[in-house]
């Protein structure tokens, strides 16, 4: 990485290379590819790493619908892709399970049109979906795929099954990411550790209560992020992001892990390893207490329940609540801030933060360093972007 200039610590004042605050999906994958640079990173975080809208329940990776292709669903079909090998590679290190499978998705149709809208998505994908020898299908069917696991009621049209989608365990892949950084050389790592005082021109900041100098500041802090790059930021017209409460619950039943996972009007259900399957999740953007359940919970588990006999008595294990980033513009909020250098916003991933994390991750790391990172981002991912969003 190449350094900025910046003062020399005084006594008494650590420094780094690279300051990453935050300690979500976002911050975590940051920091696996400061390490893998060989860059000498502190990662903070206001409490413990993952505990976030990260720490949540759901997990499913679910790709943009096929049509009108763009860069910005090139960009989401390559990282999905390309997750798979890297989750290969981190659970080869760490021997931890990340709950990664590539189970597909069932839509069911309840009306005639949508399966004619479904049939024009086949030929789409059959031209978007593929990489080298790899094709990833959107097979419109009358029934259900597999037995027993949704009704067939629920798809009065037929069904659409996708074979690009994904699921991860969420936590699973948190614990394997912090292991991960746990052994790393270059990555330091401070929990219960706010960070005050940021002086993006500078290079400084109190984390923790410790003086830090910095060479560049990756803010990868979720919701958070966006306040402290309002501050930074004259002349918005709106702020640059809000928090979007969801809520999802687990529940204990006996499934085979590989099943599909449903979405059907906002609703997802998504089996995962061990018997469970979680259900989710609302976005509310008004909300009084970020981290309570409640009836708009209690109606996913009711909806669920009605279209898949194996969750009909099956018991509520967790009910969770947590704030997830959302941009001015939906998509993630990237790229070095243009009135200070130093500052490289990496948030507001909302809904695909855990299928985009590692590249976006990735990019945040080359432009510190003003590396070439093999591939392009989408324009509509810059901070400068979403700036402009604010006057629209």
């Amino acid at each position: 990485m190449e350094k900025a200039d910046n003062p020399r610590p005084v006594s008494g004042q650590s420094s780094c290379e690279l300051l990453i605050v935050g300690g979500g999906i976002m911050g975590l994958w940051a920091a696996v590819h400061a390490e893998r640079h060989g860059i000498d990173t502190v990662i903070a975080d206001a409490g413990q790493l993952g505990g976030g809208a990260s720490g949540g329940l759901l997990g499913a990776l679910m790709p943009h619908m096929p049509d009108r292709w763009s860069e910005k669903k090139q960009f989401q079909f390559d990282a999905l892709v390309s997750l798979e090998d890297e989750i290969a590679t981190l659970e080869a290190a760490t021997g931890l399970s990340a709950g990664y499978r590539r189970s597909g998705r069932l839509i069911p149709l309840p009306k005639p049109h949508l399966k004619k809208i479904a049939r024009r998505h086949c030929e789409d994908a059959e031209r978007h979906w593929q990489t080298g020898a790899r094709r990833f299908h959107w097979h419109v069917l009358d029934t259900p795929p597999v037995g027993g696991w949704i009704e067939a009621s629920a798809g009065e049209s037929g069904f659409v099954h996708d074979t690009l989608a994904a699921r991860v365990a969420p936590r699973s892949l948190i614990a394997a990411l912090v292991t991960l950084l746990r052994q790393a050389k270059h990555v330091r790592i401070l929990e219960h550790a706010t960070v005050a005082g940021l002086d993006a021109d500078r290079g400084a900041a109190e984390v923790g209560g410790e003086s830090f100098a910095f060479d560049h500041c990756i803010l990868a802090a979720g919701h958070q992020s966006f306040p402290l790059f309002d501050a930074l930021t004259p002349g918005l017209k709106q702020p640059l992001g809000q928090p979007v409460k969801g809520q999802a619950a687990l529940l204990k039943a006996d499934l085979d892990p590989a099943l599909p996972t449903i979405f059907l009007d906002g609703l997802y259900v998504v089996a995962h390893e061990g018997g469970y399957a979680a259900i989710g999740s609302t976005s509310e953007n008004r909300f009084d207490n970020p981290a309570s359940t409640d009836g708009q919970l209690d109606a996913l588990i009711v909806a669920a329940r009605g279209i898949v006999p194996a969750l009909r008595n099956a018991a509520v294990v967790e009910r969770w609540a947590g704030l997830r980033p959302k941009a001015i513009d939906r998509d993630p909020m990237i790229g070095r801030h243009p009135d200070h250098p130093r500052l490289i916003a990496l948030t507001g991933g909302f809904k695909v933060s855990f299928g985009l994390a590692h590249r976006l991750a990735e990019a945040a790391i080359c432009i510190a360093g003003d590396a070439d990172c093999g591939f392009l981002l989408p324009e509509s991912f810059a901070i400068s972007s979403h700036i402009a969003a604010t006057s629209r």
